[in-house]
């Protein structure tokens, strides 16, 4: 629908009208060389144009009101976990697949829009039955939020109700119904199974470090079940217990940490008669062994709640041990206090006004030791500037600026994910010393620093190397508020814990000074994934060069060894090597630089998931109430005929979107073709007949 709007009064079309009929019979009232007929056509030309002028010059608006009409929308969500293929043969699913099909068909003839995905939100046409962990509640929320504005009909979905990941559907709640198709077998069969096994990542070597295994039985009674602990084939303990069903028994090890490395140690569950799924009664775990950890030393005049933010991103990482020193009220022996058995010492607001924290800060200043740098309030500026640090201040001002950080996009030490740069620009204010404060020029910002909505090129935080040795310059206290802000917005500190974790990270590592590194991106990796590799190559200045050939060597447990090869190029530092078993992988990364042989060595693991087979019993209860719950219905995979029939009752009402558009009838392009003719109709007449 279309209707022409004014900025001035309409009754101005009347003015319009009379001007352009009197403008146009005083042009055409002589007498001229054509005919009457002739003339009075001319006439009515030219009284249209002028009219069409006179209208324009009113801005006039013309205002479209569109229908869009949307279709409802159907989801079609496939569990395709390796549980649902383990317990249903290949016939019977690609059976219930042809039928859900003929659903998809059904629906959208009746004028739905249908989406067929898996748990993960990608689109399919057949399912594939390799997905190693299942979140129904995860699938099903992700169809809301991908779709939110629209209307859905409803969500098909075939699954066996087995979920290991996310939180149970049932509590959730979603503006859809959700009809639920049973895959699977639900009967529970005789079984043992290994449900959980907890250990600590990183032992300390010389240690023992403790393995817990939880064992749970289905259809057994008064059952003795060995459990075994090993490594390479050694058995390091074992341990023998009567289990009930429905019990969950608990076996401890502790074995000791001897080798540096990853170490794979291997759970093995004694195998029972009648058990029907085997696969759960065995596990591996992987350890890695290291000589020590890195130790972190907060110094500080007096307690302070940042001290409780950092210390809290310290501890979450199991490579650190934390120390806090706080004269005469938490101090440490002075044999901890060493330089040499510091990794990184954090100061916070030192040295300080009254004194009590300059020997131990001038002692570390002339150590090689890592430093990170909170100045605040109590900051005695003066001594501070005296010390050689990559801060000085001009006149030692005591007046505060309040601040919020800006991320340095040019920052390249270490990266942070693009959502830790959303979540910092919400951060609330640090108190910052206002004045002119002088950073080193070797120093790059990390953070810059906003003052209201201007962002600044001043640092709020900034790193610097000189003489090998870090050290970190935090221009503001109250980092304390961050996480606080942070988990209240968002009930989780993720990026304030990147932030801060990565500086740490960064300050507390040796600065690497080879040529060559060449090293996978992660530790242990999933047997579904592929390895990856990343390898760097630097010149005498450490600038980096491209175009050298990599050769790593790949030696499993067994001692098979595999080569590959690649060669760097801008953009082109990583290689992938997909296929690896379960096992601790020994790698030999090779590469020439200025002809001579650069070599890196180390060790990864390939761990497999096997989480789909701890539990093989539909869970039909499951899947029965959140039909339930949703306004659905459950059917199972025999039913689903039934499934149609019932669908093809409701009726697909289509949502009507209504668009409003506004546009100057002088910007219409049709408008300046007519114009166009009626100006060229009538010269070309006149000149027909002789006239101008």
């Amino acid at each position: 629908m279309q209707q022409i709007i004014f900025d001035s009064s309409p009754a101005y079309l009347l003015l319009c009208l009379l001007l352009a009929v009197g403008i146009a019979y005083f042009l055409y009232r002589a007498n001229h060389p054509w005919s009457k007929t002739w003339n009075r056509i001319l006439l009515a030309l030219r009284a249209v144009l002028l009219f069409a002028l006179f209208f324009l010059l009113l801005g006039p608006i013309v205002r479209q009101v569109s229908n869009i009409f949307e279709k409802p929308l159907f989801v079609v969500l496939y569990d395709n976990s390796v549980s649902v293929k383990e317990t249903t043969d290949s016939t019977t699913l690609r059976a219930i697949e042809n039928q859900l099909r003929a659903t998809q068909q059904q629906l959208e003839e009746e004028g739905y829009e249908v989406e067929v995905n898996d748990l993960n939100g990608e689109k399919i046409s057949t399912p594939s039955y390799t997905a190693t962990t299942t979140d129904l509640n995860g699938a099903l929320r992700k169809v809301a939020s991908r779709n939110e504005g629209r209307k859905i009909a409803g969500v098909i979905l075939a699954s066996d109700g087995i979920y290991n990941a996310g939180v149970t559907p049932l509590y959730a709640s979603y503006n859809f119904p959700v009809y639920t198709v049973a895959l699977g077998d639900s009967l529970e069969h005789a079984d043992i199974s290994i449900k959980n096994i907890s250990y600590n990542k990183i032992a300390y070597q010389g240690n023992k470090f403790p393995v817990r295994v939880e064992i749970a039985a289905r259809n057994m009674q008064n059952q003795t079940v060995r459990v075994s602990l090993l490594q390479r084939g050694k058995l390091l303990d074992q341990q023998t217990k009567t289990i009930n069903e429905g019990q969950l028994i608990v076996y401890d090890f502790q074995p000791l940490a001897n080798d540096q490395g990853i170490q794979k140690l291997d759970v093995q569950v004694e195998i029972k008669p009648g058990e029907s799924n085997t696969r759960n009664n065995a596990a591996s775990v992987f350890v890695e062994v290291v000589e020590g950890k890195k130790k972190i030393l907060i110094v500080s005049p007096a307690p302070h709640p940042d001290i409780k933010a950092l210390r809290e991103v310290i501890d979450k990482n199991s490579n650190y041990e934390f120390l806090l020193h706080i004269p005469q009220l938490n101090e440490q022996p002075v044999s901890a206090l060493q330089p040499d058995k510091i990794d990184l010492v954090i100061f916070h607001q030192v040295p300080d006004l009254r004194g009590a924290t300059r020997a131990i800060f001038q002692q570390f200043v002339k150590s090689k030791t890592s430093i990170l740098l909170i100045i605040g309030q109590q900051t005695d500026l003066r001594f501070l500037s005296q010390q050689g640090m990559p801060v000085k201040f001009d006149g030692f001002p005591r007046e505060f600026d309040d601040v919020t950080p800006v991320v340095n996009a040019a920052f390249s030490n270490f990266t942070l994910s693009p959502d830790v740069n959303t979540v910092l620009a919400d951060y609330p204010p640090l108190s910052v010393h206002f004045g002119k404060i002088n950073i080193a020029l070797s120093a790059t910002p990390l953070l810059f620093q906003r003052v209201g909505s201007l962002a600044t090129q001043k640092p709020l935080l900034a790193v610097d190397v000189q003489d090998n040795r870090k050290t970190g310059v935090l221009l503001g206290e109250g980092i304390w508020r961050w996480r606080l802000n942070e988990f209240d917005r968002t009930e989780n500190t993720v990026a304030f814990d990147e932030l801060f974790g990565k500086l740490i990270q960064y300050l507390s590592t040796t600065e690497d000074k080879r040529k060559f590194r060449s090293y996978p991106v992660q530790q242990e990796f999933s047997d579904t994934e592929p390895v990856v590799f990343e390898s760097q190559v630097y010149n005498d200045i450490y600038e980096p060069v491209f175009g050298n050939t990599i050769e790593i060597d790949l030696t499993d447990e067994s001692g098979q060894k595999k080569s590959y090869r690649y060669v760097t190029g801008p953009g082109n530092n990583r290689y992938q090597i997909g296929g690896l078993k379960e096992g601790v992988y020994r790698y030999r990364a090779r590469t020439t630089i200025q002809q001579k042989n650069e070599e890196v060595r180390g060790e990864f693991a390939v761990v497999q998931r096997q989480v789909e087979l701890q539990n093989l019993a539909a869970d039909i209860d499951l899947l029965k109430k959140l039909a339930a719950n949703t306004g659905g219905k459950f059917y199972s995979a025999s039913q689903i005929a039934s499934m149609q029939q019932e669908l093809r009752k409701a009726e697909a009402r289509s949502v009507i979107h209504t668009e409003e558009s506004y546009k100057a009838v002088v910007n219409l392009k049709w408008v300046f073709f007519a114009l166009l003719a009626l100006i060229s109709i009538e010269w070309f007449s006149r000149r027909f007949w002789g006239s101008y």
